[in-house]
């Protein structure tokens, strides 16, 4: 979700509000804990807020009373914070879920893995999961942890050699593609993939089969229904992923 888009709903509300608002997002979207006056102000502008430049915003993060704390290292780099009950109040504000210790410390252990990453595209797969995580959006969550955890799988696929690689996936999709970089995987179906990696030796046959529901829960994640993984499903799904891919 885009700051735009977060910010959307309080277009006719207070001034107060929308500063708020800034801070969960960066907070959460961008892991930016405090703020200073002039990075609020640039997050309103960023936000297309009518008539942002006209907003006080150190008065109205002064006058904000509990919501808010600061921090003045210097006079003219004052920051500010988000208190519990600020959070709060900005989740009950966009009706945004609340996030429980356990997702809590699945994003925390997601972020460490993520620091180690060296691929790119796997690096950022991971790390839109876990600001989707941050704000309690369980089945986006899940939808790009596996795509970045089956980029993993997929590369240690082809690392073991094309010829064998391709015997693997025709052994169990004859009419399969052959591959032969990593983005010739888009024409793989991911469940013909983890057969293949099993063949292949990469998982062995309770891993193959945990992957495989993990990819029935990012199907049912990824496709226009009703359904909505609990709290516990999703931090599930999490550790299973990142105990057997990371």
């Amino acid at each position: 979700m885009t700051l735009v888009e977060f910010i959307a709903p309080l277009k006719n509300g207070a001034n107060r509000d929308k500063c708020l608002a800034i801070l969960f997002y960066e907070c959460n979207y961008d892991n930016r804990t405090v703020l200073s006056v002039a990075e609020i102000r640039l997050g309103l502008r960023a936000a297309r807020v009518p008539k942002w430049a006209k907003i006080n915003v150190a008065d109205v993060l002064s006058k904000s009373g509990h919501l808010v704390d600061s921090s003045d290292s210097t006079a003219a780099r004052r920051v500010w914070a988000l208190t519990e009950s600020g959070k709060k109040y900005v989740q009950n504000l966009l009706a945004i879920p609340s996030v429980t210790t356990e997702l809590k410390n699945d994003t925390t252990t997601l972020a460490s893995i993520a620091a180690k990453l060296t691929d790119q595209t796997v690096k950022e797969y991971v790390e839109e999961s876990i600001k989707c995580l941050g704000v309690g959006a369980l089945r986006a969550a899940v939808v790009f942890l596996w795509t970045g955890a089956i980029r993993v799988l997929q590369e240690k696929a082809i690392a073991m050699g094309i010829s064998a690689l391709n015997a693997a996936v025709l052994k169990h999709d004859p009419k399969a593609r052959n591959v032969g970089k990593v983005e010739d995987f888009a024409y793989i179906k991911d469940a013909v993939t983890l057969l293949a990696l099993q063949e292949l030796g990469i998982l062995d046959k309770g891993e193959k089969a945990t992957l495989e529901e993990a990819l029935n829960l990012r199907n049912r994640c990824g496709h226009p229904t009703k359904y909505r993984p609990g709290e516990k499903k999703a931090s599930s799904f999490i550790e299973d992923v990142m105990g057997i891919v990371f």
